[in-house]
């Protein structure tokens, strides 16, 4: 009988306590957003992707910003990207010092400027130095090492299939997430989960299916027809921290508009926290994915787009619904 969503499992000795995970998100993924996924009820958040090089050579906003571990959000891991790796020793120990629990590596990331480096998707096509990478992040880190990567470069290439089954086999990794597309088609075409589970059935360690899971129907679908060990919510949460809720509750309820306001002011204070005066500009991604669930969002999410300054934010939401207010810290 397949296990359901609710029920725990471990990556490398560590313990997950539900099957459903939040995946990296590339600029996004911060503490506060990965603390919200917990929060909302996700067994693991997943930082968003950091630069190997720019933890080997110390950059500030790294190290300030990006490199930062809520204590209340573990398990938690962080994902690294690099080609290298000797960088990646150090960095997944720079990783590890930050007290995250496991080492996620990327091997799927579709975007030219990573590929060009041979980082990301680019190593599908280097298995040798994947396996490299991958033994220098676990000797660096001494935590358990996971694997997110595509079925392949390019349609009809499967070499994610053959490369999960060596990093587990030959480097020791501990779990590997597949997002079953083509790096070449990014987000478009339909996932061929077939092949999640044909890796599924190949190795020893969980299997996590990823990629267009934005609904809970979706996710279910995908869990049921991969023979994964879990699933990984990515773009599907954004603005939608319930999803976790709705896969893992019997009879979830939808938020009431209150209940979106309140979240999205938690969200600000939470950015205000970590970004200072710059969480302004930083938020304003952020409103559009919360307001689409009101009836009044355009108008509102157009004027919060121009406001400067974070009280005037707050009292434009406020104003949106009459109940009284009491945001949870």
């Amino acid at each position: 009988m397949r296990p359901a969503l609710t029920d725990p499992f471990e990556i490398g000795g560590v313990e997950i306590s539900n099957r459903v995970l939040l995946a990296p998100l590339a600029g996004i993924g911060n503490w506060f957003v990965r603390l919200q996924a917990r929060r909302h009820g996700a067994g693991m958040a997943v930082s968003e992707m950091v630069s190997s090089h720019a933890l080997y050579y110390g950059n500030p906003r790294t190290q300030s910003q990006i490199l930062v571990v809520h204590p209340e959000e573990h398990p938690v891991s962080m994902q690294l990207f690099g080609a290298d790796p000797e960088v990646m020793f150090k960095a997944a120990g720079i990783a590890a010092g930050a007290g995250v629990d496991l080492i996620d590596l990327n091997m799927g990331c579709p975007v030219k400027k990573v590929l060009k480096t041979g980082a990301g998707a680019g190593l599908l096509a280097d298995h040798e130095r994947a396996l490299e990478v991958a033994r220098a992040a676990a000797e660096g880190s001494g935590l358990p090492v996971t694997v997110k990567l595509r079925s392949g470069l390019k349609p009809g290439d499967r070499s994610g299939v053959e490369l999960g089954q060596r990093l587990v086999a030959e480097a020791g990794v501990a779990a590997i997430a597949m997002h079953p597309r083509p790096a070449s088609v990014q987000h478009k075409g339909e996932p061929r989960h077939e092949l999640v589970r044909e890796l599924a059935e190949a190795v020893p360690v969980p299997v996590i299916v990823s990629g267009g899971l934005s609904d809970p129907d979706q996710a279910r679908a995908a869990y049921e027809a991969s023979n994964a060990d879990a699933v990984m919510i990515a773009r599907g949460s954004l603005g939608n921290p319930w999803i976790f809720e709705e896969l893992l509750e019997e009879d979830p309820k939808p938020p009431s508009e209150h209940e979106t306001v309140v979240e999205l002011l938690w969200v600000i204070d939470r950015a205000e926290e970590h970004l200072g005066h710059r969480a302004c500009h930083y938020l304003r991604k952020f409103y559009p994915w919360y307001l689409d669930r009101l009836e009044a969002h355009k108008a509102v999410a157009n004027r919060l787009q121009r406001i400067e300054d974070l009280d005037e934010v707050r009292a434009e939401l406020r104003a949106l619904v009459a109940e009284p207010f009491a945001v949870s810290v």
